[in-house]
């Protein structure tokens, strides 16, 4: 049995369950220390960069798409044709980014799995309403699209696209939190390094 919702899910739930998340996690980031090799750390280090870059790129390109949009009709182009909740996959790859940055494969599981659960069912809460909303024609399109992991042969999209300027630039301090991480991860692992902050071994 689906359940369905007559209005859109408070985003302020989502946010504030991510920043108690950031909260609880603290003590263990700031414990933890890489365990790796000098090569095995540069390797995870520049893999966790390039994952926050695509974060960023990956939420304004979806933004393009979804900005002035959200909940007003069932956006099936771009990255939405790859799966229903685009922004949020990008956000998990965000949080994996910052954990291969602290050259922690515990740390990217932790990271990316509380963020990915968080965005899952905050996802799951928003199809309610847009099932309500939009009835057969969303089922079709949930039936077709995975909700998250992306489906990449799936992709289209037409020729020209319109976007919201005003919803463009609001994501962009969206994209200056993600990319603050990568100066995060290089502070937390230089007070390592320097034995400012204590710390445990972690693969």
């Amino acid at each position: 049995m689906t359940v369905t919702f007559e209005r859109p899910f408070n985003q302020k739930i989502r946010i504030a369950g991510l920043r108690l998340s950031a909260l609880a996690l603290l003590p263990v980031l700031a414990l933890s220390a890489s365990s790796w090799d000098a090569l095995g750390e540069t390797l995870l280090h520049t893999a966790g960069i390039l994952c926050v870059v695509a974060a960023v790129l990956g939420r304004f390109w979806s933004i393009l798409y979804i900005g002035g949009r959200k909940n007003r009709t069932v956006m099936q182009d771009g990255p939405y044709s790859l799966c229903r909740h685009p922004l949020y996959l990008f956000s998990t790859a965000g949080a994996v980014g910052f954990g291969l940055m602290l050259g922690s494969l515990i740390l990217t599981a932790l990271f990316g799995g509380i963020v990915f659960t968080i965005l899952s069912l905050t996802a799951a809460r928003e199809e309610g309403f847009l099932r309500h909303s939009f009835g057969a024609q969303y089922d079709n399109y949930a039936r077709r699209v995975p909700r998250m992991l992306p489906a990449l042969g799936q992709f289209r999209t037409p020729v020209a696209v319109t976007f919201d300027t005003g919803t463009l630039a609001r994501n962009t301090a969206d994209a200056l939190v993600f990319l603050g991480l990568i100066p995060l991860a290089e502070m937390t692992n230089w007070l390592h390094a320097a034995h400012v902050l204590p710390s445990f071994l972690m693969p």
